[in-house]
């Protein structure tokens, strides 16, 4: 029985900042942000915008097309929780008028929760292959101004319906993991930006792809020659350039930069969407080429501290009908632009506390953050 991903949509912000701005505005050279990181904006959220929101609006989108009755689980994944008890996917279930019996869980792993996701709901329908489970990549990447990360920053929510018979992608039995304690980067429970060692960020990246792919070739005896894309997750995209390299010099092959350009289209426009960077991946992998039915796409997520995973999909027969590309060039297209002072300005007035207030009413987006009452997270539609 073939199980994988059934559809998916993507959601991200009201706002965005072009890099150019930021260079103009620094001094610096747009080279570096271009070429040395690989990106050219990114998503910027409005005060009544979060990561519950962008994850109702994907997921809207998903569902309009699909039977919400066959949903049995609903998985969110996110490195920028709103709440330390209950599950961002709770709020999504509610703005989604879902059935009551469903199972909902918030996971955590850095950047890497929202492949354990997948690969949970990958396990469900494989017990119980009528059901359906709905899985959520959000985040927020939000870092201190001034600092090396701030360039990265971005927003952005993948939704995905997974199921038996997929129209989308197969994900294959068997995936290569790598786990190594690793203080690259983290965000302690009293600090709203997180801390980053580039250098050894980038060593364990490394360290983790090549321990994942060897894994993946212990346990199915997979040639690189069989994988006929490769997907990296893209903190920024030249990280994923420069671990195509390493996996290459690792195994003595040429791996051409053809073979992982395509999955890089929206990553440079959304920045850094933590769990839901690899699937904007995806996304993009698709939507930029419409040759690959039958072919098998390799796909690496990794999530700091660190954990990894390396897996497989094979694209199937008619996928491209099941894309809505529409949907990701209007998500992209109609943000309003920020001047590089106006961002400033709304990431300093960032509010991270749960003390009473109201939100600024600024997205168009069909659910918004309305506030605080009595440390109750609002959320309303539009």
């Amino acid at each position: 029985m073939k199980i994988g991903i059934h559809d998916l949509d993507v959601a991200t912000t009201h706002f965005v900042l072009k890099l150019d701005s930021m260079a103009e505005a620094l001094g610096v050279d747009p080279g570096k942000y271009h070429m040395g990181l690989g990106q050219d904006e990114f998503s910027v959220p409005a005060p009544d915008e979060d990561v519950v929101t962008m994850a109702a609006e994907a997921a809207t989108r998903l569902l309009s097309r699909n039977d919400a009755s066959k949903i049995r689980m609903v998985l969110f994944a996110t490195e920028t929780g709103i709440d330390q008890s209950k599950a961002a996917g709770v709020f999504v279930h509610g703005l989604l008028g879902l059935p009551n019996a469903v199972r909902t869980v918030e996971f955590k792993q850095a950047c890497y929760s929202g492949t354990a996701a997948l690969q949970t709901a990958v396990n469900h329908v494989a017990r119980y292959p009528e059901d359906q489970v709905l899985v959520i990549a959000s985040d927020i990447a939000r870092y201190a101004v001034d600092s090396g990360g701030e360039p990265t920053q971005g927003a952005g929510a993948v939704a995905m319906l997974i199921a038996a018979d997929p129209s989308i992608l197969e994900i294959e039995p068997d995936s290569g993991v790598y786990t190594a304690d690793v203080n690259d980067f983290w965000r302690p429970n009293d600090s709203s930006t997180p801390f980053v060692e580039g250098k050894l960020s980038l060593d364990a990246y490394m360290d983790a792809t090549l321990g994942a792919w060897d894994d993946l070739v212990a346990r199915r005896g997979i040639e690189i020659s069989d994988i006929h894309r490769f997907l990296h997750h893209q903190p920024f995209t030249k990280m994923a350039r420069k671990a195509h390299a390493k996996l290459a010099e690792h195994l003595g092959v040429e791996l051409g930069a053809d073979l992982i350009e395509e999955s890089m289209t929206y990553n440079r426009r959304v920045g850094n969407s933590y769990t839901a960077s690899l699937y904007f991946g995806l996304v993009a992998q698709l939507q930029g080429n419409d040759d690959l039915a039958g072919k098998r796409l390799g796909l690496f997520s990794y999530g700091s501290g660190s954990v990894s995973e390396f897996f497989t999909g094979i694209v199937q027969p008619g996928y491209a009908e099941h894309l809505h590309a529409d949907n990701v060039a209007e998500s992209l297209d109609s943000r309003v632009e920020l001047s590089f002072e106006e961002y400033r300005e709304r990431h300093n007035a960032y509010v991270g506390s749960s003390d009473n207030n109201e939100t600024e009413k600024v997205t168009d987006a069909p659910f918004r953050f309305s506030g605080v009452i009595d440390h109750v997270r609002q959320y309303e539609a539009n």
